[in-house]
């Protein structure tokens, strides 16, 4: 198969990607045939996954606006996929110019597409890391040309955590990030829940994570209390942990008839 120029040599695409499938469901153009097969058996077990995916966005944006408009003008974002219109570093800079940006996503492909997007923009940069080794990221010279951690800083997991199993410990994960960042820093996170929620179909989650275990990164479903116990050491903004598309949703929004099962929410450390 002849691939894309933007497609780095070393890559491996013979498996699907999660970046990639969720860059489909956003009507990206960052994937490949693999993505799509599986991305379309996903939304086939799942016939809300677009909106899913689509809202989380949403949700991100509106967290996006919060944190600087509340002062908060330096955001990590862990796990930050490819890039998408209304990116964080966008969505953030129109808000205050002055925002600074890290991002951080294992994938070669986002990697590659942010490299690019942020090639002029300074107050921007992009890190291939595992979000899972905090050390290597808070360390690591791009984090702290742009990150001062004696000020607040912006912690985002939008849809990244349901990837990470439980054997990699993911609240202790959070827990390091937490650890790192002064009082009044915000933590803006996501996640696919695991209660089907009322009117949708029995069984419908089971069938979307089954699609998942043949890509590179496995789905791990939680539940509403689980995705709450990740802000520990935070105090969560109202209205809490809610469906994203019930997360302070704007003023001329319309709610699909039936919510995805994905959470979403705010904590600032006090």
């Amino acid at each position: 198969m002849e691939l894309p120029d933007w497609v780095p040599a070393t890559m491996d695409v013979s498996k699907p990607s999660p970046a990639r499938m969720y860059d489909y469901y956003l009507g990206g153009t960052h994937n490949f045939e693999v993505d799509r097969d599986a991305a379309e058996r996903a939304i086939a077990a799942m016939p809300y996954t677009i909106q899913g995916a689509r809202g989380n966005r949403d949700f991100l944006r509106r967290a996006v606006r919060l944190l600087v408009d509340a002062g908060i003008h330096q955001l990590l974002d862990l796990g930050s996929g490819i890039p998408t219109v209304g990116n964080v570093h966008e969505v953030a800079q129109r808000r205050d110019p002055t925002t600074r940006v890290v991002y951080v996503d294992i994938d070669p492909v986002a990697v590659a597409h942010s490299t690019a997007i942020l090639r002029h923009n300074h107050l921007a940069g992009v890190l291939q890391a595992d979000m899972r080794d905090v050390d290597a990221v808070l360390s690591h010279p791009r984090v702290r040309d742009l990150i001062d951690f004696s000020e607040p800083v912006g912690l985002i997991m939008a849809s990244v955590l349901h990837f990470v199993p439980d054997s990699s410990k993911p609240a202790d994960i959070v827990a390091a990030y937490r650890d790192a960042v002064p009082t009044g820093s915000h933590l803006v996170l996501s996640h696919i829940g695991s209660n089907e929620e009322p009117g949708n179909r029995t069984g419908m989650l089971a069938d979307f994570k089954a699609v998942y275990q043949n890509t590179t990164n496995p789905v791990v479903l939680r539940t509403r209390p689980q995705i709450e116990a990740f802000f520990d050491g935070f105090s969560l903004l109202e209205p809490g942990v809610t469906l994203v598309h019930q997360w302070r949703p704007d003023a001329d929004q319309e709610l699909p008839a039936k919510l995805p099962p994905g959470y979403g929410g705010v904590g600032v450390k006090p």
